[in-house]
């Protein structure tokens, strides 16, 4: 059962980042974006290609991911901000391009990493003092530094206009802000972190499929609204510590559906039924919670 939650949490952490990611388009910059199951897989497939085919460092990997991610990022917002494409459509012709593009960079549906010097075995060998634990700090260690580095980008003077982008793009406007540039900088930003959670995960899960984004973005909204609904605040670093522990609650209780499921039926083929369940609950405990409040307050 420790086994278990540990490696829950491992795994929401690891997802966390790129619920990050979803966290900006979705709560920041108000954009519906489903480039993010497509650059999830970016990232993996450019790191498991780097590192089976280069042999460059891992942590260095993942930041040529990072700079995949973003370039996906770029394509829907250009789609969006240059040739008039709605957002959402945008988001769905990227992804689906790059579907294709991640099939070529892997040059086959899967890649291994088995034999390759992966950061979670560098992190278990250096730091085996901590035994089980390592792959765990590793993880929380590397999270905490993107959740804080996002956490002083947010506060920035640019961060202050990303933010208001998405408020209200009529006032930043009238502020002299170009919006365009804004919904640039937040879709690169946003599927730079997703792609670099998607080279984490790989690392950690030892492979990289050209399917394994399937359902990034349901992930990564299931976090933002959970931990939305556990942490209520405007504060930027409680918004972000809200996603992340939104997330691991999200992986943790999907790992114990998983693994406890069979009482009711649940099999390992039923995790997408899991998924989906859970972020109906999510969506519909709160509308519940303000209608009943709505209904106490009338009477």
């Amino acid at each position: 059962m420790v086994i278990l939650l540990v490696h829950a949490v491992e795994q929401g952490l690891a997802y966390g980042i790129a619920a990050l990611g979803v966290f900006l388009t979705y709560r920041v910059l108000k954009f519906p974006d489903l480039t993010v199951d497509g650059s999830f897989v970016t990232g993996a497939a450019v790191a498991s290609l780097l590192l089976v085919r280069t042999g460059i460092d891992p942590f260095s990997v993942m930041l040529i991911a990072f700079a995949a991610g973003a370039c996906a990022g770029l394509i829907t917002g250009l789609l969006n901000t240059k040739l008039g494409i709605t957002n959402l459509l945008a988001g769905v012709l990227t992804m689906i391009m790059l579907y294709s593009i991640n099939l070529r960079i892997m040059g086959r549906p899967n890649l291994s990493l088995l034999r390759a010097s992966t950061a979670t075995r560098l992190v278990s060998a250096a730091w085996s003092p901590l035994g089980s634990l390592a792959i765990l700090a590793f993880i929380g260690l590397l999270t905490l530094v993107i959740k804080f580095g996002l956490d002083y980008f947010l506060r920035t003077e640019v961060g202050f206009a990303l933010r208001a982008t998405g408020d209200s793009e009529q006032m930043i406007t009238a502020q002299g802000v170009n919006v365009n540039a804004m919904k640039l900088l937040g879709l690169a930003l946003s599927n730079g972190l997703v792609a670099l959670s998607g080279a984490l995960v790989a690392q950690y899960s030892g492979f990289a499929d050209v399917g394994m984004g399937i359902g990034t973005i349901v992930t990564g909204l299931a976090a933002v609204i959970i931990g939305g609904a556990l942490i209520r605040s405007n504060r930027v670093g409680l918004m972000t510590l809200s996603v992340l522990l939104g997330s691991i609650i999200y992986r943790v209780a999907v790992s114990l559906a998983l693994r406890y499921g069979y009482v009711v039926g649940f099999q390992a083929s039923d995790l997408k039924l899991i998924t989906s369940l859970l972020v109906i609950i999510a969506l519909v405990v709160p509308y519940l919670r303000e209608r009943r409040l709505r209904r106490v307050q009338s009477c």
